[in-house]
């Protein structure tokens, strides 16, 4: 399978974001990727302060994702897309998954938000395992991701080959430290995080960051062994194709954890 992880600009609107959205499917066909990964609340636009986000209704964003649906269908590549989302009980985030047909093949919610986010979004309370081309992989979103490893476990206990990561860290104006090596000592932990989900479990692991100026994490993708085997260059945008050789995601750790030894604990 080829994985196209993508780094979009900010979107300046929901149409900025589609447009931006069809520019980097088209590129990661052009390279026959399988399947591309977009990252956290790509539409309307994870809620940063120093950006001003389109308000989405329901009625938008089901017209974006309509026309994501016609995107994957025309150029035929699987697309993860990130969106809120408003079900029954109030607005969630979530990351849809498009088949090559321009199929929905269903929703990952974000279940464990940050503190920050409570305000924002509900929590969502189901995990899910999506299918592409006979490949079974996994979804976990920012911040469960980073801090929630159980989140990529029951993926990879339940055949995922791949957990694939939209999530946003960084800024178009702010900056501590400009991030220069991908995994440095001194870089925030995230990629370091990312290396963990994918040794601890004997699988890929594929995350997706926005093409901010200053990120605080490359969109990367980690091989089974721990190993970064493509990134997207710091404070670039654009989108990045790999190989992976699913028969080397074997979910071995993932698979030897024994639940009963915490059960009732």
């Amino acid at each position: 399978m080829k994985v196209a992880v993508a780094s979009p600009p900010f979107p300046k609107s929901i149409a900025d974001g589609l447009h931006q959205l069809e520019k980097l499917v088209k590129e990661a066909a052009a390279q026959q990727a399988d399947i591309i990964c977009f990252p956290e609340s790509y539409i309307p636009g994870y809620p940063l302060e120093e950006f001003e986000v389109e308000t989405a209704s329901p009625e938008k964003l089901q017209a974006a994702l309509d026309k994501a649906s016609k995107v994957a269908a025309e150029y035929n590549i699987a697309i993860i897309l990130p969106m809120d989302w408003y079900s029954a009980k109030g607005k969630l985030n979530i990351a849809h998954v498009i088949s090559k047909t321009g199929k929905v093949l269903g929703y990952q919610p974000k279940n464990q938000l940050d503190p920050s986010e409570d305000n924002i979004w509900i929590p969502g309370t189901e995990r899910n395992i999506f299918e592409v081309d006979g490949v079974k992989f996994g979804i976990t979103i920012c911040h469960e991701g980073f801090r929630y490893p159980e989140s990529v476990r029951w993926a990879a206990r339940n055949d995922a080959k791949i957990v694939f990561h939209p999530h946003c860290s960084g800024s178009d104006s702010n900056v501590d430290e400009e991030l220069t090596e991908w995994g440095n000592k001194n870089n925030p932990y995230y990629e370091k995080a990312m290396m963990m989900r994918a040794l601890e479990n004997t699988i890929y692991f594929a995350s997706s960051n926005y093409g901010m100026r200053y990120p605080e994490s490359a969109s990367s993708l980690i091989d089974p062994s721990g190993t970064c085997i493509a990134h997207q260059p710091y404070g670039k945008p654009g989108v990045f194709v790999a190989e992976v050789d699913t028969d080397l995601a074997t979910g071995f750790l993932a698979k030897r954890f024994k639940p009963e030894l915490y059960a009732g604990k």
